[in-house]
């Protein structure tokens, strides 16, 4: 997002945003949502490796996808987020295609992948927010979805390594 609107100020036109569609092969849906959570995965100008752990079990679990698929997804979806101007080209699709349950899973998502490394940072609390507001969730939801994914995380956490 920042290389587009710093293309925007030195007179580049940016570049046109990565569409998902049988050009790209990605589900735009799947695209949407992807772009969102690298932006939530980067919002610290980090993208850990437990972020990126989180990331592809999100990707594996929810649509199904191989670990080359998701591979494919991420690069694809980090290119269109790199270039889009906004958050809106995202979460208007996922608005659409969502209803409030999925939305709710969807912000629970958000904010594990936040707490994937073990802290909320502040820009990652302020755009899991945003986010959710864009996606039309009331507070309520996202306090749940909070409460959930931590709860999530502790247990996650406190679960052993296994043999060895």
């Amino acid at each position: 997002m920042l290389d587009a609107i710093r293309a925007l100020f030195s007179g580049q036109a940016p570049p046109a945003p990565v569409r998902g569609d049988a050009a790209t092969g990605v589900d735009p849906i799947h695209l949407a949502a992807c772009a969102l959570l690298l932006e939530i995965a980067w919002a610290d100008n980090e993208f850990s490796a437990p972020e990126r752990a989180h990331l592809e079990g999100v990707l594996a679990r929810h649509f199904n996808l191989t670990p080359e698929e998701g591979t494919r997804l991420m690069a694809v979806a980090d290119e269109a987020r790199r270039n889009a101007i906004d958050h809106y080209s995202f979460t208007s699709v996922l608005r659409k295609s969502y209803d409030t349950g999925q939305k709710m899973v969807m912000a629970e998502i958000l904010w594990g992948l936040a707490l994937a490394d073990g802290q909320i940072a502040e820009h990652e609390h302020y755009l899991t927010r945003k986010i959710a507001n864009l996606l039309d969730l009331e507070p309520g939801y996202l306090s749940a979805a909070k409460n959930a994914a931590a709860t999530r995380h502790r247990e996650n956490a406190s679960e052993p390594e296994g043999p060895g």
